[in-house]
């Protein structure tokens, strides 16, 4: 099938930097972003690129390339599902709230509405693209939907998971290291595959493309996301060890690292893991496993989240040990929201809990991030305190500048490694703050032995 014309349902993290690209790398397809949230479809709309929804760093060059020419951004979600011959999924599959698989099974109502709209308002054949993070034998379920439709449209599905870490999207998009695609193995199948593998190959190595069946697509999006994070708690659950023997983090990992059968990537100790697919994605695969009777193995991979929740409630304990067991009246500064640096998203971020854990004991708590909007940290707050049913929002400040929210503080937490912490004026800061001094180093970013001399008391992430 020849593609004139891309749709993607969803404008978010996901959605909208993956269409920039595509539309970018090919300029003779029409490539439009549709989402119900008007505000959001403005925002990508918006004539000042410094307001677009999602901060991604060389996404505004992107956008201000292609948005106009091939690239739109609109509301009229039937008109544009309708004029596509492909459309791509690109909505929120985030974890159930409620009933069977409440706390573990992927939601996937938004995707089932998405199914339902595309079969509804389809008048010609349609290949149907997974992008959402989903788990395997979603596509089936997809198929059913549309094909049960009656209306006599065909529809091929495929799967075309991201592997896009936030923060380097951009670069992950241009140069990715693989683009996975799966589909069905009869000839409409590959058919469908080759349309999207020629999406692809208009930027992409054919060697760097990988097509494969459905199902081995879906779960190796999960699967590849569950080794990364298990990384991640492994190398924490060593942080806790090194600080009661002597050994550093820092230099473990390195040596580990070296080990060409393993490598020195996410092996970086820090407070926990965030964002908006690691937990997910490694409880979508615990909840499948128990539902195969695969007991061993869904506990092997929850033991992956035990860890990193662990990690952030230690790293909530250590303040409060060492500030004489009470942060009542005192304040601290968060340096950091966002779940990691270049991005302004703030889903599962270590920041949050933290924050709650300390507001509990009633310290007074100011917030400093260069890209997270005050909006959204208040939002954040009053989600996880149950939509602020106590007070304790009044104990939450937000600073536009680094040096005002350290002011008069008793303690400074660093919960994302934002590259301009490591250049202030930390002289400037000790001066303006209650003593003793403090810093947590949630992400082992800062010098140690000079912000010691200056006289901070420095406590680091697996540092004795």
């Amino acid at each position: 099938m020849k593609i004139n014309n891309i749709c993607c349902i969803g404008a978010g993290y996901v959605g909208g930097p993956t269409m920039s690209v595509i539309a970018q790398k090919n300029p003779h397809i029409n490539v439009t972003v549709v989402d119900i949230n008007e505000n959001r479809i403005s925002l990508w709309n918006s004539d000042d690129l410094s307001k677009l929804p999602i901060y991604e760093p060389g996404l505004d060059k992107v956008i201000s390339e292609a948005r106009g020419r091939n690239l739109f951004f609109s509301t009229d979600i039937d008109k544009h599902i309708n004029n596509s011959e492909m459309i791509f999924i690109s909505v929120n599959t985030p974890t159930k709230t409620y009933g069977d698989g409440k706390g573990m099974a992927a939601d996937l109502r938004y995707v089932e509405l998405c199914s339902r709209k595309i079969a509804q308002v389809a008048k010609n054949d349609k290949i149907v693209v997974e992008k959402s993070t989903l788990p395997v034998k979603t596509a089936a379920a997809i198929k059913n939907i549309l094909t049960e439709t009656g209306s006599g449209v065909k529809f091929n599905i495929l799967s075309n998971p991201e592997f896009l870490a936030e923060g380097t999207a951009m670069r992950d998009l241009e140069i990715p290291d693989r683009v996975l695609i799966g589909g069905e193995q009869d000839d409409d199948g590959k058919k469908a595959i080759q349309s999207l593998v020629d999406i692809y190959s208009s930027w992409v190595p054919k060697e760097n493309i990988l097509t494969t069946n459905l199902w081995s697509s879906e779960l190796s999006k999960l699967t590849a996301n569950a080794f990364l994070a298990q990384r991640i708690s492994s190398i924490n659950s060593l942080s806790e060890l090194c600080e009661m023997t002597g050994a550093d983090i820092d230099e473990v990992s390195k040596a580990i690292g070296m080990d060409t059968r393993i490598g020195s990537k996410f092996l970086k100790s820090s407070v926990g893991f965030g964002g908006s697919c690691f937990q997910k994605d490694i409880l979508n695969l615990v909840y499948i496993a128990k539902s195969l009777g695969l007991n061993e193995v869904a506990d092997y991979w929850h033991q992956v989240i035990i860890m990193n929740n662990h990690q952030k409630q230690r790293f909530s304990k250590n303040i409060l040990k060492s500030l004489y067991n009470t942060v009542a009246g005192k304040k601290i500064t968060f340096l950091g929201w966002s779940f990691k640096k270049d991005t302004n998203d703030t889903r599962e971020s270590a920041a949050i809990y933290v924050a709650d854990m300390l507001l509990d004991e009633k310290a007074l708590i100011s917030v400093y991030d260069p890209k997270v909007s005050e909006k959204q940290i208040i939002s954040d707050i009053k989600n996880i305190r149950n939509n602020n049913k106590d007070d304790s929002i009044n104990d939450l400040s937000i600073q536009k500048n680094p040096y005002e929210a350290c002011k008069d503080s008793h303690a400074i937490a660093i919960l994302t490694e934002w590259d301009e912490f490591i250049n202030y004026d930390w002289s400037k800061i000790f001066k303006n703050m209650n003593k003793p001094a403090f810093i947590f180093d949630g992400r082992n970013i800062l010098d140690k032995k000079k912000l010691e001399s200056i006289g901070f008391i420095y406590k680091g992430i697996g540092k004795h």
